[in-house]
């Protein structure tokens, strides 16, 4: 049984400590990641941790509602709430403060979120995010930029096998709705789930066509040829003729890049009105990402994504263990400078009377600085 100072050590469930080397590994590749996205033109903003609860969950944000911590403040006395997903800030901060920038509004960011209860693929109940947002444009384009943006970053981290999955969450919506089925909900999740039965039990004379959409899943190769075979209502065309736009935009310019088609999934998409991706690697439990277009709550059409710090960290190789070098008392200032410039990680003595080599072992040096010369131990 744990004492009382144990006790006083133990964290919530879903929360944990980032420690040596792993915080530093993922504070490096934030900042690899907005440098790339700096790169294709996306400016940084910093939304609040925490907002007023009806701006935070108003428009696309409800449907964060049932993950989003609230508390009292007690300044205002009104009720606030912790983000648990950053794109609604990113839109809120799109209509408000940045309403007069000129549009294509490109944007970035980078934090941490907090939500009420884990996932069964993602435990964690605090994420690191970092992702983009295109905002005002309603262009096949900017679909297909948000992809390549994802790939490009995340083969910079070192990503490799990335596969994206290109959906359309509101095709079988739109079909659905447009045949006449009030509540498309059932139906939707039985698609999600793949149960061909239970679409043929609950689609009744629709069912043939939900089944060509569940069988035109794969690479665009085969999907593509499938989907535009299918018969519908629309504006469940309309959502395939994006979905198969997006995809032949992807395809010209990354050819190499692997990607999947599954126009019926809908799981994870709730406030996404096109088409939508997930990034995903073989052998990687979880996502690297998701994103796809929405509204936002100025009514603005947007598309963009959002990237997973603590799958990407776990998927990736470890770090290189910095060059330690262990300076004794009495080095010079201006050779503990060279040493950094040159790329070393100095360690200075701070007591006097410690066996130098000993001394540098134990604080995990590779090196020691003796007699102006740098050498091995």
């Amino acid at each position: 049984m744990a004492n009382g100072k144990d006790h006083q050590h133990l964290l919530p469930a879903g929360l944990k400590d980032g420690l040596p080397p792993d915080a530093a590994f993922e504070a490096a590749m934030v900042e690899r990641l907005m440098a790339c996205f700096a790169s294709w033109g996306y400016e940084r903003v910093k939304p609040p941790l925490i907002e007023f609860e009806d701006a935070l969950l108003s428009g696309m944000g409800a449907a964060m509602a049932a993950d989003t911590f609230r508390l009292m403040d007690p300044v205002s006395q009104r009720m606030m709430g912790l983000r648990a997903d950053m794109t609604p800030q990113v839109g809120r901060i799109a209509a408000s403060r940045l309403k007069s920038s000129a549009r294509p509004l490109r944007l970035s960011y980078a934090g941490q979120v907090l939500r009420v209860k884990g996932e069964q693929m993602r435990p964690e109940r605090q994420i690191g995010q970092a992702g983009v947002e295109l905002i005002g444009t309603e262009s096949a384009a900017a679909d297909a930029e948000a992809v390549l943006l994802a790939a490009e970053a995340l083969k910079q981290l070192g990503v490799a096998a990335l596969v994206v999955d290109l959906n359309a969450p509101m095709l079988a919506v739109s079909y659905l709705r447009e045949s006449g089925i009030a509540d498309p909900a059932p139906i939707i999740a039985a698609l999600d789930r793949k149960d061909a039965a239970a679409v043929k039990e609950l689609g009744g004379a629709l069912a043939p066509t939900l089944q060509q959409l569940m069988n035109a899943v794969g690479a665009p190769a085969q999907a593509l040829d499938r989907l535009a075979s299918i018969a519908l209502t629309p504006s469940a065309a309309a959502q395939r003729d994006r979905l198969v736009e997006v995809a032949t935009l992807v395809q010209a310019a990354a050819p190499d890049l692997g990607l999947n088609l599954d126009p019926t999934d809908h799981r994870g998409f709730e406030y996404h009105t096109g088409v939508t991706f997930s990034l995903l690697g073989r052998g990687v439990a979880g996502e690297f990402g998701r994103g796809g277009r929405y509204v936002n709550q100025a009514g603005e059409d947007a598309t963009g994504f959002t990237l997973y710090l603590d799958t990407l960290s776990a998927a990736l190789p470890a770090p290189k263990p910095a060059r330690r070098i262990f300076l004794p008392r009495g080095a010079s200032h201006d050779a503990a400078l060279r040493l950094r410039q040159e790329g070393w990680v100095t360690i200075h003595a701070l007591d006097n009377g410690a066996e130098d080599e000993k001394e540098a072992r134990r604080l995990g040096c590779s090196h020691l600085w003796r007699n102006g010369a740098i050498q091995m131990l």
